[in-house]
């Protein structure tokens, strides 16, 4: 039987399957109380050995001056001060804004979620709250949104137009997951997605990967450290508690592309079997993650996903994907 991830069924009556312009829209006033910069606060998940990762802005050269008693000594041109034989320092200014970029992820394997949403719906709502608050604080925000059909991009853009322009991307591929709930899945469409999120990427940018990490390979983590040598990443990972632990409700209908299979959660080696599928693609994400200095911020798809981007970016937690707020 195929991992949970790939399963193909929305949510109950009372959860969330798809979402509007408008849903996302009002998430601007929602979106504070956390940054994806490297000065964070000290309980942060970004704080620690995991801030000397995330490079900020970068810094255009600005003058060379005087060296007075105070100023910072490694700012000192040496090669200025043996011509001139007095101290000169070098002056850098910050660039006024920098490029962030959204991998969104909506292809099937989001199409998925136990209660309150799907994994897809969690991803727009990420997505949306992220590009408010980057533009907010004067970064210029982009996307590469994706689906097991197609990709979209949004060059990085700033102020309110980036935002709405990302959100527009998010909306139009989240709302055609109904429809193509019997597609054929296509796990690369995660490596093309990250090829054209390189090509926005230069140097001092921030990747953001929102994503259940379904499909990812070893040309997966080429691509992904290419773009760490200059610029800075970041994974968001969405899951739904069921795929981490089976509950033992008896007899249930899992849908897929293919068709429906009713199989009995009482049994213990299914549930051991989902189990484990979870624990493996969580281990190779948290390994992957660690060797790169990558921060993982686990979100949980059934609980409020701005909750938890304030919780996490608030408190220390953790390097792992197990080290979601608890229900």
């Amino acid at each position: 039987m195929a991992p949970i991830e790939t399963a193909r069924s929305p949510t109950d009556g009372q959860g969330r399957i798809t979402v509007t312009t408008d849903e996302l829209a009002r998430l601007r006033h929602k979106a504070r109380g956390f940054s994806f910069l490297p000065r964070q606060p000290v309980h942060s998940i970004l704080t620690g050995r995991h801030a000397s990762r995330l490079r900020g802005r970068g810094l255009n050269f600005e003058e060379l001056r005087p060296y007075y008693p105070g100023d910072d000594t490694r700012t000192i041109d040496w090669n200025a001060t043996a011509r001139l034989r007095d101290p000169f320092i070098r002056v850098y200014t910050e660039e006024r804004d920098r490029a962030v970029v959204l991998l969104v992820d909506q292809r099937l394997s989001m199409f998925f979620g136990s209660r309150r949403a799907t994994k897809s719906v969690v991803a727009a709502e990420v997505a949306a709250a992220s590009a408010w608050r980057v533009t907010s604080l004067g970064d210029r925000i982009g996307a590469v949104v994706f689906s097991d059909e197609a990709v979209e991009t949004v060059k990085p853009q700033a102020r309110d137009a980036g935002a709405l322009a990302v959100i527009d991307a998010v909306v139009r591929a989240n709302r055609k997951l109904p429809d193509n709930i019997r597609a054929a899945s296509r796990p690369a469409a995660f490596n093309t997605a990250l090829q054209h999120a390189a090509a926005f990427l230069k140097h001092d940018g921030l990747l953001c990967l929102i994503t259940d990490a379904a499909g990812a390979d070893d040309e997966t983590v080429e691509r992904i450290t290419t773009i760490t040598a200059h610029n800075d990443v970041l994974s968001i990972f969405i899951y739904d508690p069921i795929e981490a632990g089976l509950p033992q409700i008896g007899p249930a209908v899992v849908a897929e592309a293919e068709g429906q299979i009713e199989v009995d959660t009482n049994s213990s080696g299914l549930r051991r079997d989902f189990a484990q599928a979870f624990e493996e693609r969580r281990a190779q994400i948290e390994k992957f993650s660690r060797k790169r200095s990558i921060p993982v911020l686990p979100i949980r798809a059934d609980l409020d996903p701005i909750d938890q981007l304030r919780e996490l970016l608030g408190r220390k937690v953790a390097h792992s994907v197990r080290e979601a707020p608890p229900s």
